[in-house]
């Protein structure tokens, strides 16, 4: 049965002006599963209208209303759990798993949202005039640009509107065109049961083609104030320089060539079970996957034993069944760019370990590589996708350069028995994220997440959200009457 939706523009559902629909495709039947409205940027100044006009009310809602809101759609999300997790397979080929870990997240960050609602905010500053009283103080900016990406798409749905809300400010948020059901209209529904007012979070969707038009519409409003966008660095890099040109602040958490650095002093066991996770949950598209594991030279024979025997037993396929592991990417197209990565790679020299081949529509096997050389595309490229490679090192010195061989910088992994020398190693890493004993995907609400070089810049989580999205204004208060020299 095939659903419809409408665009979100204050407060009801309403057709592109266009009139115009676009199909929302299950990767792993190929079926139409969703019929969504295709906004364009008429659609766009109508959500900004809505956006701009819902603003004063909203900026002045109290602090403990907002908490009220946010506590309350938490609630709402876990009630919704299996709806969700429906929503995520049928959408982004999610595993349950998978849907249950973004569902726990996302409400998370809807109660750290409310948390940070109420927190102060602001500063008592130390004037140099006697009897002046100085005051840092956070105000919202205004409306809000967000863009909300499909691979983890309740977490990262709820992450682009949750901190700009709560911080007072209005959302008008462009979901991915392959979910914006799961990171879009779906979190505004549970946020308008729980009492959201109208017009404070609008959805526009769009048809693919025109993404690159709409976005551009959205960015350029002069009444939008900020932006942020999480997704691929291809993408953020047009995102940002577009905010830039407007002069307006922009948060990019983008892609990352990730590593997961198994020295001397590790247990394998734990090890590969970390690894395995880090690499192949969601089936390698989250951007925190582990692309590359580094793997102490006295380790790396024992190591890839283990773990390509374990990855070659991953159960793989339709991500209904509870029992799968590796299910479809999110198109059988990005099956095919990833099969296109492990052919360039071994063409080259690579040595391939297990999976491989042709995918199966959207369902790629889980494949290890070693010995991938530099001129092949893996080497430098985001797999993003069931997919990673294996390379030895000699000492720590070796293992940080093969790690920080790389544009990008997200996040990382050391795993060790020993956290002085994880720690040593961790600090010498240019992620913005790293994890000692652990692998590398780890999210939590409240902590600052993000990267940077060509994994973004900004950070999402805690206070560090509510930054992102405000501004900071100087006030002074005389206490009696100033003195001039004419």
């Amino acid at each position: 049965m095939t659903i419809t939706r409408e665009l979100l523009i204050g407060g009801k559902d309403v057709p592109a002006a266009s009139g115009r629909t676009a199909e929302d495709i299950d990767p792993f039947t190929g079926e139409v599963w969703a019929t969504v409205a295709a906004g364009g940027p008429e659609d766009i100044t109508r959500a900004v209208d809505a956006a701009h006009g819902a603003f004063p009310q909203w900026a002045a809602v109290s602090p403990a209303e907002r908490r009220r809101i946010f506590l309350a759609a938490a609630d709402l999300l876990d009630a919704r759990a299996e709806q969700a997790a429906d929503i995520m397979a049928h959408e982004a080929g999610a595993t349950r798993p998978w849907a249950y870990f973004n569902v726990g997240l996302a409400a998370g960050i809807l109660r750290e949202a409310a948390a940070a609602a109420t927190a102060p905010r602001g500063e008592v500053l130390n004037a140099q005039e006697e009897g002046v009283l100085g005051l840092a103080v956070r105000e919202p900016v205004g409306v809000v640009a967000a863009f909300a990406p499909w691979n983890a798409p309740l977490i990262l749905g709820v992450r682009a509107i949750a901190a700009p809300l709560a911080a007072g400010n209005t959302v008008v948020v462009k979901p991915s065109e392959d979910a914006p059901v799961a990171c879009g209209l779906f979190v505004a529904d549970v946020l308008r049961e729980a009492g959201l007012p109208d017009g404070v979070l609008n959805v526009v969707t769009n048809a693919r083609e025109d993404a690159a038009e709409v976005a551009e519409a959205l960015i350029a409003d002069p009444r939008v104030r900020a932006v942020n966008f999480t997704g691929s660095t291809e993408v953020g890099r047009i995102v940002g320089t577009l905010a830039a040109r407007h002069l307006k602040p922009v948060l990019l958490e983008l892609g990352g060539k990730n590593s997961v650095i198994v020295l001397a002093d590790a247990d394998v066991d734990h090890a590969v079970d970390a690894a395995v996770f880090g690499v192949f949950m969601n089936a390698g598209q989250i951007c925190m996957s582990a692309d590359r594991l580094l793997v102490h030279d006295s380790l790396v024979e024992e190591f890839t034993a283990k773990f390509t025997a374990k990855v070659a037993s991953l159960p793989a396929g339709d991500p209904s069944q509870p029992q799968t592991v590796v299910g479809p990417l999110v198109s059988a197209g990005s099956a095919r760019r990833v099969a296109a990565l492990v052919k360039d790679a071994v063409d080259k020299g690579a040595t391939l370990l297990t999976g491989g081949g042709e995918p199966d529509g959207a369902v790629h096997p889980a494949t290890v590589l070693s010995g991938v050389p530099r001129e092949a595309e893996l080497y430098h490229s985001e797999a993003f996708g069931p997919l990673v490679t294996i390379a030895a090192f000699a000492d720590d010195d070796d293992a940080v350069a093969l790690a920080n061989d790389t544009e990008h910088g997200l996040t990382a992994g050391v795993i060790t028995e020993n956290a002085t020398h994880g720690l040593a190693v961790a600090r010498r890493l240019r992620t913005g994220i790293v994890h000692v004993n652990d692998q590398t995907v780890a999210d939590e609400p409240q902590a600052p997440f993000g990267g940077f070089q060509a994994s973004g810049y900004g950070r999402f989580g805690g206070r560090w959200g509510i930054e992102a999205f405000s501004n900071t204004r100087w006030l002074t208060v005389a206490a009696k009457q100033p003195r001039y020299p004419f």
